[in-house]
């Protein structure tokens, strides 16, 4: 039997399109065969597997793998800040800054941003959802921010999960204008966030290790914004001072190697999601858009 495409709208040519999984092999065999299964629970998924591929993607040997990546997958090197001879590993690729204008920022006042490249799905009413990823299952809050008081305050809110591939841009950046808090660690393990492993394990997201931040913006209230990590995820950078003000689409911080996840977190009446992340949402399918562009409008 041939394995199930996974597709997604995508914004910019406005069709559906098929994903092209990095390493879709090993992640079919590890979450989809009993055998590979096994390797998951005793390796795969823990933090000494990621830190030790992630020290790979650090050396000087792994710059070699570059150019037949960027090859591979059609990476457009034209929006890079510097140039592919630069990067002196694939880790530094991988974190690569792009030039500002290749990113330009939803610029309406009350234009929410989305904030990082990937393939998005919104949730308008997390108490209403009753069927994430799986049948029957539940996207439970209160252990995605492990704090009941959060909890309560969020669980009729919205939700905007952004899940970036390895072929993705890999820094984040601030939504909405506005002044975050110290960021808090959530310990976990590290499950990959590809489809091919949340359809076996919606968990994931509430069960990875994770970085929670309570940003208080100037037009959506209070949010919460949790970068979310992932098998061969080596770390998650913060770049970004806490109690300082940033303008939306500031960088926040960045991925090192993996792919990875960012949720965001609104409180319940304060934002309207674009009508194609809601229609497509409603569907099932993830929309790929760029860091910057419209996820919806402030209500209040």
């Amino acid at each position: 039997m041939s394995a199930t495409p996974i597709q997604f709208f995508n914004r910019l040519s406005q069709q559906l399109e098929t994903e092209a999984v990095y390493g879709e092999g090993p992640l079919r065999f590890v979450y989809e065969n009993p055998l590979g299964r096994i390797a998951l629970h005793a390796l795969v998924k823990r933090a000494v597997f990621s830190l030790w591929y992630g020290s790979r993607m650090d050396s000087a040997a792994s710059a070699k793998r570059v150019q037949p990546f960027i090859e591979q997958f059609g990476v457009n090197t034209s929006e890079f800040a510097d140039p592919v001879a630069s990067f002196g590993s694939f880790n530094e690729f991988f974190y690569r800054k792009l030039k500002p204008e290749s990113r330009p920022i939803v610029p309406e006042e009350k234009a929410v941003a989305l904030p990082a490249d990937g393939r998005h799905l919104v949730i308008p009413d997390v108490s209403q959802c009753t069927d994430f990823m799986v049948k029957g299952v539940r996207f439970d809050v209160a252990k995605l921010v492990a704090d009941s008081g959060l909890a309560q305050r969020y669980r009729k809110g919205s939700m905007l999960i952004s899940r970036l591939c390895p072929t993705d841009y890999h820094r984040f950046h601030f939504p909405s204008g506005g002044i975050a808090e110290s960021p808090i660690l959530i310990n976990g393990p590290l499950y990959s966030v590809s489809p091919i492993a949340l359809m076996k394990r919606p968990s994931i997201f509430w069960e990875n290790k994770r970085y929670l931040t309570r940003v208080r913006t100037q037009t959506v209230g209070e949010i919460v914004f949790l970068e979310v990590g992932a098998t061969c995820v080596g770390s998650v950078v913060h770049t970004s001072t806490p109690g300082q003000f940033y303008h939306k689409g500031d960088e926040k911080g960045y991925f090192r190697f993996g792919g990875s996840s960012v949720i965001t977190l609104f409180e319940p009446g304060r934002v309207k999601f674009a009508d194609d992340l809601l229609e497509q949402s409603a569907a099932g399918r993830e929309v790929y858009a760029k860091m910057g562009d419209l996820a919806g409008w402030a209500l209040s």
